[in-house]
């Protein structure tokens, strides 16, 4: 994004991906500097007027009166995203298309609790396209910004790590939804790549890494068939190359991206090919790495990863979303204030909303994965401090800026569901998740004030705040409530493996509260407003 604004930050020009030439009718960055400075020195008056109606526009556009709640939001998205579903390829609307995680989450969750399943099977196609075309690399793993043709065949191939956090997240609610195990595979080689590429010694989660090698853009994960028939061989490159659509001619500019789109092999694994053309891929190129460690996108990864624990009971993921979340405690955090992005032994030198809300929700799983309450009560510390920078009582809905902020002309609440979700969205998920596990009532008033300014934001295109939708969801069918009253010596971990996937759980250790039956473990189970009897089993 670049914006062009006057001296006292009024901007008067804006766009996104201005290539280095021009090229189908865009201006290059070069030409569009030359006209700008132009125009600077020639219509000057005429850029100053711009930029007060951009300004005036961005402060009042929001402002009109909504009255009239509609109930129906959730129907009403699940309508857009049929509307422009592509039953062939997956995604929706034309190219390019973006994952967008959320909105598939929002589906499948949508398809749960309303028994539907063409939302579920929009969700799905989508996922398996995106699974079988060159938008995942077959190599080394890990999914690539956006599909530039309506196949998910080419992608811009950079990696970024929010797209790779909600994907796994999307993924692991589709094994939930259908048992599919290829769902599970994908999450699991997803985590892989982040963990052996992006993670750093110290635990935190690097951004990016770049789509150019040698200046030329996907260069480091195309192939020739004479190279696959090299490195593997002619009889295991033969069988790899008919299975990944690798051919002499080239499947993008002619060169061969790997696929499944036209074999639909899912189950062949191809290990050691694989391993070899990784390593050789590796040593053939370099990519360059953004290193910067980002508050937000890590905390993505971190609830991604404690997710992948949670199914998989495998203690490596676990592992990686601790470490990442004690490197955030050592380098991204002052208390209770926090810090959005950290590089070079430096941390900037304030954080937004949207810091604040997906760290509150990365502790939230972190606490429901490990049951471990130190998580728990962060959650609730850092919850507080959200709700004092960037929210004042007479008003709903947050700002992105700290309310003491005078930086710019003005403060925005932000509700859209873009490439990630909301810090608004994530917020009553938070609120959310907070009040259904403590059943604190500080928190329900929070929650409902904070979906009724979402439902009114919402209203005029309710596909684009997904995110929203999900915790709108969860709040009106919220999930089985667990209160576990335990002894001081309880492993709660090996306990957590016992315990519903899907449950809001509180452990207590108020013995006159929630009574120990017969010196074990004793279980407090309410579902839809009815609480059982105390027990020593599920």
């Amino acid at each position: 994004m670049s914006i062009f604004m006057t001296w006292d930050k009024k901007p008067f020009f804006a766009g996104t991906y201005f290539p280095l030439k021009s090229r189908y009718g865009m201006p290059s960055f070069a030409g569009l500097l030359n006209s700008i400075s132009e125009s600077w020195k020639s219509d000057r008056s005429e850029l100053l007027a711009s930029a007060n109606e951009i300004i005036d526009h961005l402060k009042y556009s929001g402002h009109e009166k909504r009255t009239l709640i509609k109930t129906d939001l959730p129907e009403k998205a699940v309508q857009i995203f049929s509307r422009s579903f592509d039953s062939e390829n997956g995604g929706f609307g034309p190219p390019p298309k973006f994952p967008t995680p959320h909105n598939l989450i929002f589906l499948i969750l949508y398809s749960i609790l309303n028994e539907d399943p063409q939302s579920l099977q929009m969700a799905e196609k989508t996922l398996m396209q995106m699974r079988k075309g060159g938008l995942f690399d077959h190599i080394g793993y890990g999914f690539s910004r956006y599909s530039t043709d309506k196949y998910y065949l080419a992608p811009h191939f950079e990696k970024m790590l929010y797209d790779n956090a909600l994907l796994i997240t999307a993924y692991l609610f589709a094994y939930e939804a259908s048992g599919k195990d290829v769902y599970l595979n994908t999450s699991k080689m997803t985590a892989s790549y982040v963990i052996q590429e992006m993670t750093s010694d110290e635990g935190g989660f690097y951004s990016a890494q770049d789509a150019d090698s040698e200046g030329v853009e996907g260069k480091y994960y195309t192939f020739s068939l004479n190279e696959i028939l090299e490195v593997l061989g002619k009889e295991q490159g033969t069988a790899f190359a008919k299975t990944h659509d690798i051919t002499a001619k080239g499947n993008f500019e002619g060169s061969n991206i790997p696929n499944l789109l036209k074999s639909n092999d899912l189950t062949t694994s191809y290990e050691n090919e694989k391993e070899k053309l990784y390593d050789y891929r590796k040593n053939r190129f370099k990519l360059h790495l953004d290193d910067k460690i980002l508050l937000s996108w890590n905390s993505m990864m971190i609830s991604a990863l404690s997710l992948l624990y949670k199914v998989t009971k495998e203690q490596k993921y676990i592992d990686a979303a601790e470490a990442s979340q004690k490197f955030i405690e050592k380098n991204l955090c002052s208390g209770t204030q926090l810090f959005t992005s950290f590089r070079n032994g430096k941390h900037s030198e304030k954080a937004f909303l949207d810091d604040y809300a997906y760290y509150i929700a990365a502790l939230l799983e972190l606490y429901d994965s490990t049951l471990d309450v130190y998580y728990l009560k962060n959650a609730e510390f850092i919850c507080e401090e959200a709700v004092k920078r960037f929210s004042s009582p007479e008003e709903k809905g947050f700002y992105l800026c700290d309310i003491n902020s005078n930086e710019l002309f003005m403060n925005p609440k932000e509700t859209y569901d873009g490439a990630v979700p909301s810090g608004n969205s994530v917020m009553a998920y938070d609120l959310v998740k907070l009040y259904q596990i403590t059943e604190k009532d500080e928190y329900r008033e929070a929650v409902e004030k904070q979906i009724e300014y979402l439902s009114k934001e919402s209203q005029g295109y309710p596909s684009g705040h997904c995110m929203f939708l999900i915790a709108k969801m969860l709040y009106e069918y919220p999930l089985e409530h667990i209160t576990v009253s335990v002894k001081d010596d309880t492993d709660l971990r090996e306990l957590r493996k016992a315990l519903p996937f899907s449950a809001n759980i509180l452990i207590s250790k108020d013995h006159k509260k929630y009574p120990i039956l017969n010196d074990k473990t004793t279980y407090y189970v309410c579902k839809d407003n009815v609480c059982l009897p105390p027990s020593n089993r599920l």
